[in-house]
């Protein structure tokens, strides 16, 4: 099997890097169609058709309904064709930055990805997550390529809420452990060949990102700042875990992530939080060593990340292991990426591992 990398063919990361979107837009089109959310178009709309406006690029603004679903695509797609735009800006959180890939791919033409959060890894993977109109998992669109330019203004990101950026740390969290167990198991990754030693380095290199820099992070984006934490923790929720997952490979934690997606419970909490739960139920799945099940703990449990199911907004009732039960099948589905771990699981095993995650979770917290 062929050993492939793949990442975007410009990254650029830093304070006031969107008033700079102008300049690297004109790289690729004359004539823009940019989507953005209410929310995010009145925060930095202006700045961006400023940017735009100064180095002759003409566009066209529209409003992302806030899914990224089948529907969405489609509509956002129509409206672009009628604009006749030559390529796709996606300002945002990882759902808008999804759906701008889609429509860009829809039309086969250059996209542009601007975050304001450092929430996920979306920005930079040639792939979308599509959810149904009521928030739950449907499936993964995959791209022949990734983003053209991915831009990252860290003065917006440290101004967004704190919560948003642990979750990112929770999403890149699962980054070395899913390459590691994929690689092992010799699995394809996303990016379509075997791991190379380049993606399993960024894969390692995230997550030792993550225990030197994400508690001095936290606390300055706390304070609404970037600080050399702060740059060095964006680059590995959006760059190093980005790269290292679609090149080194996903496993257990993501598809057990998509399970808890079908717990309305669970609907209020973002990606990254039930990415960081499912990379513990991993870890035990794996009979992790304790030393490195501590390390985890005490990582999740100082970034605020849950390593409880009650966390999770799952109460102990008669019904609760009958819906986690259902979380370990939807874990364990034919198409899912936990069968790159390097041993087989069953939905069953899924399920005692939860049960053991929140039990080891508890006892770390009281």
């Amino acid at each position: 099997m062929l050993k492939v990398i793949q990442s975007p063919s410009k990254y650029i990361q830093g304070p006031d890097a969107l008033s700079h979107i102008g300049r690297y837009t004109k790289m690729l089109a004359d004539h823009v169609f940019v989507i953005a959310d209410n929310f995010v178009m009145s925060l930095i709309g202006d700045t961006v058709s400023k940017s735009l406006e100064e180095h002759e690029v003409t566009n066209h603004f529209e409003i992302f309904n806030g899914e990224c679903s089948h529907s969405e695509i489609q509509r956002l797609s129509a409206i672009l064709v009628n604009n006749q735009c030559q390529a796709v800006i996606g300002l945002g959180g990882g759902k808008t930055l999804d759906t701008a890939k889609a429509i860009a791919y829809e039309s086969k033409i250059p996209v542009v990805i601007s975050p304001t959060l450092a929430s996920t890894d979306a920005p930079t993977s040639a792939l979308s997550v599509l959810y149904t109109e009521l928030g739950k998992f449907d499936s993964y669109l995959l791209y022949p390529q990734n983003p053209n330019i991915v831009l990252v203004d860290t003065n917006i990101i440290a101004k967004a809420p704190v919560r948003l950026f642990v979750a990112g740390m929770g999403d890149a969290l699962a980054t070395y452990f899913e390459a590691r167990a994929s690689s092992a198991a010799h699995k394809p990754t996303m990016a379509g060949g075997a791991a190379s030693n380049t993606g399993l380095a960024l894969a390692k290199l995230c997550y030792d990102t993550l225990l030197a820099e994400g508690y001095k992070a936290k606390l300055a984006i706390d304070a609404g700042v970037s600080t050399p934490a702060v740059e060095n923790i964006v680059e590995a929720n959006t760059y190093l875990s980005g790269i290292g997952f679609e090149s080194a490979g996903l496993a257990a934690a993501h598809a057990i992530h998509n399970g808890f997606t079908i717990l309305e419970e669970c609907h209020h909490l973002y990606h990254g939080e039930k990415v960081a739960f499912g990379t513990l139920v991993q870890l035990v799945l794996e009979n992790s060593p304790t030393e490195e099940l501590e390390t985890v703990l005490d990582f999740c449990v100082q970034m605020g990340l849950p390593v409880t199911l009650e966390q999770l907004g799952l109460r102990d009732n008669e019904k609760l292991n009958q819906k986690l039960m259902q979380v370990a099948i939807a874990s364990c589905a034919e198409d899912e990426t936990i069968h790159n771990m390097p041993f087989t699981v069953t939905p069953e095993q899924v399920y005692a591992a939860i049960l053991a995650a929140d039990r080891m979770g508890q006892d770390w917290l009281y």
